[in-house]
């Protein structure tokens, strides 16, 4: 049993944590006789690269995978090259302790760090598991106190988990190399969470928008004491026969069943024009009551939508602000399936509750969560404020986005034990009679809540933004049956129905975890992964899939069907919680996934034979009505008629491509279009369209034309002068004497001091260059008409620094606060394109975005990303003056 804290008695405990920052925190708080250290991730891996692999095992089939799969898939752990020096840190202080304390997170992941930091330092001295899920003193001490094991049933879930990642990446990701495209890469979850994206965006694709019409009436109580005196209800029924709703059709735009009313726009108006001066009375008034109980506390998943619909944060920059958070003591930790809170928390929300709100707003008896989710991992608690008192968003000393995502989580922890919002709702339906005798009803609904209850802390976001909140009211005049009721007025009202909503990162962490696809911890880097990957791209903060990741989608479905099935890939977490539970064992499972078992194909087989995958027809895809198919190729996607090709813009989504936006590509322009010949070469001049943007060039006669009995060698043979087409030109008007101006550059402009200067136009936009000098010009058309005067006077200024050396050019649009930096947000024009800036940090527009439809919320977004990866600033230290160098010795003489 080790020592208490606090009577030190000469004993010397390591403590190693993950991170620096949590090293700092603990350290403060156990002091003496503790020395804190931090392993920085994990130390030992399975080999990444060739490299990595020992010399001994390079010969052998199963190195390139890192596992054994030859015995019992013993996996090859090799120490990470950047953490060696940590390594030799560690051990180096071991040296110097008594006792060794494994203070990693008290998960799988954390429980299999702290199980290699055991076999690579091999500790002489007695070994404890330290484990707590908040970092304050108390916490702390208690962990000190109570150390247990090592858990290796986790440590084995863990370690199958690996393995089976890397079997999948290892073996699958090859076949993408051959058969779609270089550096793709497949995993067990990614490709899984990839196929969801794919197939909403299929079902998008299929969908046939519906029209309907029904009547909008604003109807009069004639009550002028009534306040609201008027109310607007919808026609739902003609003769008793339910008129049609967007729920009765079908996503092919036909009816579910004949059994309801389809009202056109004429017949609509036509009725509307029926029920002019009919006289109208309430049928019915329902009164139900109304109950809103508070939402449970915060778990890892419901943390990453409700981040993603309050605050705009991605799942992977929610974690990562919720990590400081966490290593900073300022919350519980924040991955976590559990939503239940300990009796101490209660009590510090449940008092919380009653200072700020009063005790009529905290129920009796603590409200009591328990999880829904199937899966729960292992009992933590919900991610809630530490400690044994909560410290209200204004005392922590927080700002920005730590400030923002701390309240979030306080105002949901203080709201669970809060009592319910209670109400009443209310139906009515009114009926009325047309002019040729036809009965029609029409209805409204409404809600008052009487008492806030937890809503006045706190109320859920939605991922619907046309969804009503749970604290919004409808209030309906005080009716009882038969009232009598004038129309004011009487609408056609036409709607359609929409294709299903694409994912946005809320909604793809929800859907994930309803399905049991992935452990919720992993959702963050899975949906990280997809977007780096090129998989997937955001528009707004909606989740579109690439055609790449349709290619990829494709021959997933069609030749490694049981890879990326829903069913099987929540099967393999299940077997994972299995093994951590002791009722599987790892290597059964393992062999049954690789080489399969009764019959069933294991990976192994299905990764063998590849003969009768066609990569052609992999990455095709006709375009449903015309001949047109759409190829995705190395460079991207492309459309195919007959041979004849034509890019697919970059930002077109896969929906957008519809067989009459087809057509329109294939007559734009080709920009394969000869303007004529240059009087002074002769040369044909044609304007083409590259992977890189329109140009012009020149096509120079072959070699076997000019040197028929010599073959020039490939590097002596003459190059065409290209040009890129400037901003403001366009394929289909630039003209020959455009051309020609354009293959004149660069153009010698003149002398200055004995240098050249040339006007060149380069990535970065157009510039004059005078030997090693360079400045910028104004705009791209000053290349043909700047003189060696002005030249010489924009050299004989200093060079400007940063993003604008020009004069600043105003901003395309202007956004908002950045609820960050708390400073206006502007999009602006950059030499890489356009992107967002609050004045301090700029963040470049990605694929899917747009100047004219981003968002100060996806402003935001992508400016606390650029923040996140931002480098820390360098440290100043004090610069010793070099010691004086000691004279050089003689030799001493041979003997």
């Amino acid at each position: 049993m080790p020592a208490n804290n606090g009577s030190t008695g000469g004993t010397r405990r390591l403590v190693i944590v993950e991170s620096p920052a949590k090293a700092k925190t603990i350290r403060d708080y156990l002091g003496a006789g503790y020395m804190v250290e931090s392993s920085i991730g994990h130390i030992r891996d399975l080999p990444e690269r060739a490299d990595d692999i020992p010399e001994k095992y390079k010969g052998e089939p199963w190195a390139r995978l890192g596992v054994n799969v030859e015995h019992e898939f013993e996996p090859l752990y090799v120490v990470n090259p950047d953490k060696r020096s940590q390594v030799s840190k560690l051990k180096q202080l071991l040296k110097d302790a008594d006792e060794l304390y494994l203070a990693t997170d008290e998960d799988r992941e954390g429980e299999a760090i702290a199980w290699h930091l055991r076999e690579v330092l091999k500790p002489k001295v007695p070994v404890h598991r330290m484990v707590f899920h908040e970092i304050t003193p108390q916490a702390i001490r208690d962990a000190v106190a109570n150390p247990r094991d090592l858990n290796l049933r986790l440590v084995d879930a863990q370690e199958t988990r690996r393995i089976l990642d890397r079997l999948y990446g290892y073996e699958v990701s090859p076949v993408l190399w051959k058969k779609v495209k270089p550096r793709l890469s497949a995993g067990r979850v990614q490709s899984v969470a990839t196929r969801l994206v794919v197939e909403r965006e299929r079902e998008r694709m299929a969908f046939t928008s519906a029209h309907y019409w029904d009547l909008q009436a604003l109807f009069d109580t004639g009550k002028a004491e009534e306040r609201p005196r008027d109310f607007t209800a919808t026609l739902t029924s003609v003769d008793g026969k339910r008129v049609a709703q967007g729920r009765d059709f079908a996503p092919t735009g036909l009816l579910k069943t004949n059994d309801v009313l389809h009202l056109s726009e004429a017949a609509a108006g036509e009725l509307a024009g029926r029920l002019q001066g009919s006289s109208f009375a309430v049928k019915s008034v329902e009164r139900k009551p109304y109950t809103r109980k508070p939402y449970a506390p915060f778990r890892t998943t419901t943390l990453q939508q409700e981040a993603s619909r309050k605050l705009g944060f991605s799942a992977k920059y929610t974690m990562q602000v919720a990590q400081r958070l966490y290593e900073n003591g300022f919350i519980t930790y924040m991955r976590t399936d559990s939503i239940t809170l300990s009796e101490t928390a209660v009590a510090a929300a449940r008092s919380q509750a009653i200072k700020l709100y009063g005790s009529a707003y905290v129920p009796d008896k603590p409200r009591v969560y328990t999880s829904k989710v199937k899966s729960a991992q292992e009992a933590h608690e919900a991610i809630r404020p530490s400690g044994e008192e909560f410290r209200t968003p204004g005392e922590t000393g927080l700002n920005g986005d730590q400030f923002r995502l701390y309240e979030l989580i306080w105002q949901r922890t203080v709201s669970s034990q809060m009592k319910d919002a209670v109400g009443e709702s209310v139906t009515v339906k009114v009926r009325g009679a047309s002019a040729t005798g036809e009965d029609v009803e029409f209805s409204a609904s409404g809600r008052t809540i009487t008492f806030y209850g937890f809503l006045k802390a706190y109320v859920e976001g939605a991922d619907d933004p046309t969804t009503d909140r749970d604290d919004s009211e409808k209030r309906l005049p005080n009716l009882t049956e038969g009232d009598a009721l004038s129309v004011s007025r009487l609408d056609v009202a036409g709607h359609s129905t929409k294709p299903p909503a694409r994912y946005t990162e809320a909604s793809l962490v929800k859907e994930m975890e309803d399905r049991e696809i992935g452990r919720p911890s992993t959702y963050a880097s899975i949906i990280g992964t997809i977007l780096d990957r090129g998989y997937v791209f955001k528009k707004g903060t909606a989740l579109v899939p690439s055609f790449l990741a349709f290619a990829v989608v494709n021959l997933l479905e069609q030749h490694f069907g049981n890879l990326v099935d829903y069913d099987f890939t929540a099967e393999m977490e299940k077997v994972l919680d299995d093994i951590a539970n002791d009722r599987a064992e790892r290597v059964p499972e393992l062999q049954r996934f690789y080489y399969g078992e009764d019959g069933d194909e294991g990976l192994k087989e299905m990764v063998t034979d590849l003969g009768d995958i066609d990569a052609k027809e992999i990455s095709s895809f006709p375009i449903k009505g015309t001949d047109i198919v759409i190829r995705v190729g190395r460079y991207g996607p492309y459309l195919d008629r007959g041979g004849a090709r034509v890019n697919v813009p970059e930002d077109m989504t896969p929906d957008e491509l519809t067989a009459e936006k087809a057509e329109e590509l294939f007559s734009r322009p080709t920009g394969d279009r000869e303007m004529g010949t240059d009087p002074v070469t002769g040369h044909m001049i044609v304007a083409k369209d590259g992977r890189f943007g329109p140009y012009v060039t020149e096509i120079l006669p072959t070699q076997e034309e000019e040197t028929p009995k010599r073959r020039t060698k490939k590097a002596d043979a003459a190059k065409p002068r290209t040009s890129s087409l400037f901003k403001s030109m366009s394929l289909d008007t630039v003209t020959l004497e455009d051309a020609l101006k354009l293959l004149s550059i660069p153009r010698v402009v003149g002398e200055l001091e004995g240098e050249e200067v040339v006007a060149y136009n380069g990535k970065f936009g157009p510039y004059l260059k005078k030997a090693t000098e360079t400045r910028s010009l104004a705009a791209e058309e000053d290349l043909f008409t700047v003189t060696i005067e002005q030249a010489k006077e924009l050299f004989s200024q200093p060079k400007p620094r940063g993003r604008g050396r020009a004069a600043a050019a105003p901003p395309l649009r202007e956004l908002g606060e950045d609820p960050n930096s708390k400073k206006p947000v502007v999009v602006k024009e950059g030499r890489f394109g356009p992107y967002v800036t609050d004045g301090e940090t700029n963040a470049s527009l990605r694929k899917g975005d747009t100047v004219e439809e981003i968002t100060i919320e996806r402003a935001a977004e992508l400016l606390a990303e650029r923040r996140e990866r931002a480098p820390a600033p360098k440290k100043t230290t004090t610069r010793k003056a070099p010691a004086k160098k000691a004279p050089a010795k003689k030799p001493a003489a041979k003997s």
